[in-house]
């Protein structure tokens, strides 16, 4: 066996104490007698907050998710939440997804808060994450939990905090959470749950947020429309199935065919490589039962119902996949198009997006004389800017990983109300003659040819973390002068906050929250972005490449770009 680093030991040492059960103390010591490797992993650091709320693998450790660890969470929120609301009954909302314990985690989350003297409205079963979004508000709550990994493997859980808005944790409120929680030991933690304070809630708010789900996501499609549109969906063993498909049979959509094989929620998603709709490989049975029975359009959700894949048929009747920039440009020039032909732009709308989705959403949104609004990763950030310009409209917004929002009565990422935007736009495409594919075509040719593409590497524990942290460091140190022959002529350090404009030889200071983020952009148009997951153990690199005309092979410049990096 290797040496054990004595900090390591002296936190493992910590959880051998009589505050934790006997199952978590045993395994720790064989961890200690047998694998160092594990052990270290497992305590080398506490799990933190990152794009996604708190994600993680599950097990005992300061590095996992267990009930200690998301006990020490809660009790700190509470604590924030007595301070911070000092003359209100508070209350809080509480959901889970498919994953293993997701619902014995949400029960031990639910008694702590109780046990705090916080009224709990806990979901009676797993429900889709932007459901608890709404249910905050719809309850008059101040804060929401939702348990659940998203799409990462099975191995993993999390923890999504939500404040009385809707939308997930930003600052100051998450520093000065995160700050309460690192002050607590975990004998701290209150278990005993006063049950008098817990509440079962489901078909209520259920039926409310369908309803709502409904009037956001309808755009006067005519009866005929929808009852031409051939949709296959799949919930990829998730949450969406207690949703979607009623939400569709709400809206009129009578061709719904569900791939029955995916329709069981299952932590172990044992029919997929990976729950993630990025994936091309998740989709593949819901493609091959569309081409058996002749659908239009083809819908995937991830485990917690908040991003959605698209496939649609292409201009030769062969069902593709649309990309997370491709779905997002399509909703939103729908959604433009559909306020301006119902004469409601009158300047004071807005959409929002990410740093690293495509610039095309940009050119788009402004064409219409519509302002453009951007943050970092996550649409934490998104809800932040409805949040933050109260005498705005919030039209919709997305980012390229797959999520989209429609309307503010949500405040994070909807695969709900988006499933049922993409079907309004398949079916009026449809009643015209055309199909999404076509539709971005002629997007494409009033705006230009926007292709992106993401790579993904991805360096687990923790050695895979500093690799993470010496890829960026390097770049920082050796900044790159010319990608794929086209010299770079911005460099933006969401870190330093810092934009460097290389021909003018000056700087500008960056006004988005800092984040571990280097975006290069080159005189040709390409834009390269580079950040760590906040959410998985992976470095990403995004590519975007665009030209006046289709003619150009975008894909030929993306090759030269990757292998120039050299980040395959």
């Amino acid at each position: 066996m290797r040496h054990i680093d004595p900090t390591i030991l002296e936190r493992a040492n910590q959880w051998l104490t009589p505050f934790f059960d006997s199952e978590t103390q045993e395994t720790i010591k064989e961890m200690i007698a047998y694998d160092s490797e594990t052990l270290e992993d497992s305590f080398y650091k506490s799990l933190e907050f990152g794009t996604g709320g708190m994600r993680g693998v599950m097990g005992v450790g300061d590095n996992r998710i267990n009930k200690y660890t998301l006990g020490k969470n809660t009790q700190g929120i509470s604590l924030y939440l007595k301070k911070h609301f000092p003359n209100e009954p508070i209350k809080v909302a509480i959901a889970y997804d498919c994953r293993h314990n997701s619902d014995t985690l949400a029960k031990t989350v639910a008694e702590v808060f109780s046990a705090n003297g916080i009224e709990v409205f806990l979901f009676s079963a797993l429900r889709a994450t932007p459901e608890l979004s709404f249910a905050v508000r719809h309850l008059g709550c101040q804060c929401g939990i939702v348990l659940t990994a998203s799409h990462n493997p099975p191995e993993y859980n999390g923890y999504k905090v939500y404040w009385q808005d809707g939308g997930q944790l930003v600052p100051p409120q998450d520093a000065e959470i995160i700050a309460r929680i690192n002050a607590l030991n975990y004998t701290d933690i209150k278990f005993e749950a006063n049950t008098s304070l817990i509440q079962l809630i489901d078909a209520e708010v259920d039926e409310a947020f369908a309803k709502a789900s409904l009037t956001n996501g309808s755009f006067n499609t005519a009866k005929e429309a929808k009852e031409n549109l051939k949709v296959v969906f799949t919930s990829l063993h998730g949450t969406s199935i207690t949703m979607i498909p009623k939400v569709l049979e709400m809206a009129g959509y009578k061709h719904v065919s569900v791939v029955q094989e995916q329709a069981e929620p299952d932590g172990d998603f044992p029919t997929v490589k990976s729950p993630n709709p990025e994936e091309p490989e998740a989709l593949k049975m819901a493609i091959d039962l569309a081409n058996k029975e002749g659908a239009d359009i083809v819908i995937g959700t991830d485990p917690d119902c908040d991003r959605l894949g698209i496939a649609a048929r292409d201009a030769n009747g062969e069902m593709t996949i649309i990309n997370g920039n491709q779905a997002m440009i399509i909703k939103s020039h729908f959604l433009l198009s559909y306020y301006k032909k119902e004469g409601r732009l009158n300047g004071n709308q807005f959409m929002g997006s990410t740093i690293v989705s495509t610039p095309m959403l940009q050119k788009v949104v402004e064409s219409y004389g519509v302002e453009y609004k951007e943050g970092l990763t996550g649409f934490k950030w998104i809800a932040k800017m409805i949040e933050d310009f109260p005498e705005q409209e919030f039209i919709g917004g997305g980012e390229e990983s797959f999520g989209f929002m429609v309307g503010d009565f949500v405040r994070d990422k909807d695969a709900v109300t988006a499933t049922l935007l993409a079907c309004e736009v398949a079916a009026q495409m449809k009643e015209k003659g055309k199909t999404l594919f076509t539709y971005l075509q002629e997007i494409y040719a009033e705006h230009g040819y926007y292709k992106e593409h993401l790579i993904s590497l991805v360096k687990k524990g923790k050695k895979g973390a500093e690799e993470i942290s010496a890829m960026l460091k390097d770049l920082r140190a050796n900044p790159l002068t010319q990608i794929a022959g086209s010299k770079v002529v911005r460099v933006e350090d969401y870190q330093s906050s810092i934009a460097l404009l290389i021909s003018e030889g000056t700087k500008e200071k960056i006004t988005i929250p800092k984040s571990n983020v280097l975006i290069y952009y080159t005189e040709d148009g390409s834009k390269i972005a580079a950040r760590p997951s906040g959410t998985e153990p992976k470095i990403k690199f995004y590519i975007s490449v665009n030209a006046a005309s289709k003619d150009v092979d975008l894909q030929q410049k993306i090759d030269r770009i990757i292998k120039d990096l050299n980040i395959t």
